[in-house]
């Protein structure tokens, strides 16, 4: 049943619906597998340890123990390579199951439309003969063609991810214990080479972004408004912010504006997400939620100083960008961007702490959409302007 929740939200939130992400597990007890990590992402083959826990962007193999449970069928040539070891007889090969799982799906599309299952041009596969880890779908979904990414994964209960997240106790947005339970077990491996499996982070992204929808307030909305704008005046030639990206910046805005009157307002929860992604296009850094001290941006085709100009520009003036009819008449307004604010926006790429509530409250006032009453953020973030205020002074 690949009929998920997930999925119908984020694609009633979507304008684009580019690389939508369709997974297809393989009916296989995944605890009958040994999964080793490999240190070669080529050809070679290391393993390291047994131990459970993980990380992401490392390879694995996923190893067939001779005195395993698991069925023939998985052993056979089409998705297996045999070796020669006292102990294993081969391990699962991603790009065979991928090979597989493309005549199947080609197949499935031929009895459809041999039995008028599906009209002419209602569904295609692309690409099939390319070398790729996923399968791309287009599915006629009303007056636009759907993307969909069908990618194999093989589920694991007892897999925990290490990952780089070092505040205790509650994290600000996310309660701990919250945050935890999206982060274990339950882990996906999906094809990373040919040859090898990595872990993916998108069952726990998922999870996390199952949180905020619970958290109420214009969280999803202010997603949904961004991603209709970045699709419609921000992307070049197609290129431009992915989906994902404005995902990222929402779990920051979730941790960095902790209370529910944060998001009461439509137009400054919008605002909320905006501070973070022009902080980070003008420091062309986008740290990974789950591992923060990844660049999210870096080696992503984007013009990052031209995408930050368009941000700025729909952030100075929103209303002329959120036109509903060709008779909306824009409300005039005083600009509000100023140069105090490109000043501040630099300030995270040369002290880490400025990534942090209080920075981003300062950000939001001089937008003039603070609006929080909570009397120690209030009091953070006049301390903060006092530092920076000292500090401008020295020099």
């Amino acid at each position: 049943d690949y009929c998920r929740d997930h999925e119908a939200i984020e694609f009633s939130l979507r304008t684009s619906v580019d690389g939508l992400k369709i997974d297809v597990p393989l009916w296989v007890n995944a605890e009958d597998l040994s999964v080793q990590e490999s240190l070669d992402t080529q050809q070679g083959r290391h393993v390291a340890s047994n131990s459970k826990v993980r990380t992401l962007g490392r390879s694995y193999y996923l190893e067939v123990q001779k005195d395993s449970a698991v069925p023939e069928c998985w052993r056979k040539d089409d998705v297996f390579d045999a070796i020669d070891d006292s102990r294993n007889s081969g391990h699962i090969v991603p790009g065979k199951v991928i090979k597989l799982l493309k005549d199947l799906v080609v197949a499935a599309i031929v009895h459809c439309k041999n039995h008028a299952l599906i009209g002419p041009g209602d569904l295609c596969a692309m690409d099939l003969n390319k070398e790729s880890l996923q399968i791309l779908l287009q599915v006629q979904c009303g007056l636009k063609m759907a993307h969909f990414n069908i990618v194999p994964v093989v589920k694991r209960q007892g897999d925990t991810i290490k990952l780089e997240r070092k505040q205790k106790g509650k994290v600000r947005g996310f309660l701990q214990d919250e945050l935890q339970a999206a982060i274990t077990p339950n882990t996906d491996l999906v094809p990373a080479t040919h040859h090898q499996w990595r872990y993916s982070s998108s069952q726990i992204l998922r999870k996390l972004f199952d949180l905020v929808d619970t958290l109420g307030g214009h969280r999803l909305n202010s997603l949904s408004i961004l991603d209709r704008v970045n699709n419609e005046y921000w992307l070049e030639e197609g290129k431009g912010l992915y989906f994902y990206h404005l995902k990222i910046v929402l779990f920051w805005a979730t941790e960095m504006f902790p209370s529910p009157e944060d998001w009461d307002d439509l137009e400054a929860s919008v605002y909320r997400l905006l501070v973070i992604l022009l902080c980070c296009l003008a420091t062309k850094n986008l740290p990974d939620f789950l591992y923060p001290d990844q660049n999210l941006f870096q080696g992503v085709d984007l013009d990052l100083s031209s995408l930050y100009n368009k941000v700025e520009e729909f952030a100075n003036k929103p209303e002329q960008f959120l036109k509903i009819h060709i008779t909306h008449q824009v409300a005039k307004r005083n600009q509000r961007v100023e140069n105090g604010i490109k000043t501040l926006l630099q300030l995270p790429a040369n002290d880490g702490i400025y990534w942090d509530t209080p920075y981003f409250d300062i950000l939001l006032n001089k937008f003039l959409v603070y609006h929080i009453q909570d009397k120690s953020r209030i009091s953070a973030m006049q301390n903060l302007m006092s530092k920076i205020k000292n500090l401008t002074d020295q020099h």
